[in-house]
């Protein structure tokens, strides 16, 4: 190892100066400081967090921060990222369960566990050849070998981890783990590390029971408006604004109007197939009801004014479809309300019920397994 004076232990690393807000460039050290900072500057933790995880979170911003003296860094603060989620599940047992946890051996046998700290849980639990706790609102024993896999999936029984995208992606990140404790070097980029700790962040704070405003992984409930969707009596034009709006505005032709509750935000969250709108289809990203309509101008006006429909707000993940399929058709996805009301002659054929977080990811899933059935029947039927 060579041994620098202070002044090179103090200059900036020329490789974390590449990394600008436009993309690569060049930065002078002073402004990628300041930038590095600023970009992990909003990453918080909710006030009830463990102290043990809020310190590691901490270390973790702070090692970041000086990534811009040595590039190395930007590395360790990914590497670590990735093993502080363990820590703060182990917390959260410890805060969700308070000092007495029930476990089952494997025998069935069961024994009451008094802990200080999860690793006295830990120690305790493989003393008594522990197998099985109780998880989820019925309590029910299910298989827990107190490592990263059975925290994760403790807590997902828990409803402290939620989202089907995020189930996927719960094995990822115990690979992850295992990759950096057993793998080999590697060197992680400033951006890879700043997305690591706002992904850490974010499933810790949902730990706690706090969702992320327009997080990626546990978004907060989105904002509907009242919206008023319209298209021209030729075909030729379609529009989309807030219904507030209509009395406001100058009507170029004629238009058929439909009145939805729905994401919609210009110059922010919108959603992106709010145009594909059906009554009866999950078709948008976001959910949206349905409101009034179709009819014209002065009646969807005059219904605004009757009625005066608030906003609300919309939480998308784990969101309830239901497909149906019926003669080798998948039909697109619908809400359980709207299903409910559908006339018997569309009641016929084969129904699925998921949670997704977005409505058309259940068309995706049963058309998959559509498939997947059909392929096994022309299978059999050569066999």
């Amino acid at each position: 190892m060579d041994i620098k004076r202070l002044e090179e232990l103090q200059a900036a690393d020329e490789r974390s100066l590449r990394f600008t807000p436009l993309g690569l460039g060049q930065m002078q050290p002073e402004d990628a400081a300041d930038f590095q900072q600023r970009v992990i500057a909003g990453l918080r933790l909710a006030d009830d967090v463990a102290e043990t995880t809020r310190h590691k979170f901490e270390q973790l911003r702070a090692a970041h921060s000086h990534g811009v003296l040595c590039y190395e860094l930007f590395t360790l603060v990914a590497d670590v990222a990735r093993l502080t989620l363990e820590q703060a599940l182990r917390d959260r047992f410890v805060a969700h369960h308070g000092q007495v946890v029930e476990v089952r051996d494997r025998r069935k046998h069961e024994h009451q566990i008094t802990m200080t700290s999860y690793s006295d849980f830990f120690e305790q639990y493989k003393k008594v050849r522990g197998a099985e706790i109780r998880m989820g609102a019925s309590r029910v024993w299910e298989p827990f070998n107190a490592m990263l896999d059975g925290l994760l999936t403790w807590a997902r029984r828990e409803g402290m981890l939620r989202g089907q995208r995020n189930r996927s992606l719960e094995p990822v990140l115990r690979r992850l783990r295992n990759m950096v404790a057993h793998g080999t070097y590697h060197l992680t980029s400033p951006v890879e590390a700043a997305r690591e700790l706002s992904d850490l962040a974010e499933i810790i704070n949902h730990l706690w029971g706090y969702a992320t405003p327009e997080g990626r992984l546990y978004p907060a409930p989105l904002s509907r408006s009242i919206i008023a969707i319209g298209w021209s009596d030729n075909g030729e034009y379609t529009t989309a604004g807030y219904a507030s709006q209509l009395a406001q505005e100058d009507e170029l032709g004629r238009f058929t109007y439909v009145l939805v509750r729905a994401v919609f935000c210009p110059g922010g969250v919108t959603d992106p197939n709010l145009m594909e709108f059906d009554a009866r289809s999950a078709s948008t990203v976001f959910p949206a009801q349905y409101l009034w309509g179709p009819g014209p101008r002065a009646e969807a006006i005059a219904w605004l004014d009757d009625h005066q429909p608030e906003p609300d707000l919309c939480d998308y993940l784990d969101q309830v479809v239901l497909v149906r399929v019926n003669d080798g058709h998948v039909y697109l996805p619908m809400y359980p309300g709207v299903a409910a009301g559908l006339p018997r002659a569309e009641q016929d054929g084969t129904w699925y019920a998921l949670r997704v977080d977005r409505g058309l990811d259940g068309l995706a899933h049963v058309r998959a397994i559509a498939d997947a059935s059909t392929r096994c029947r022309v299978a059999a039927s050569r066999a």
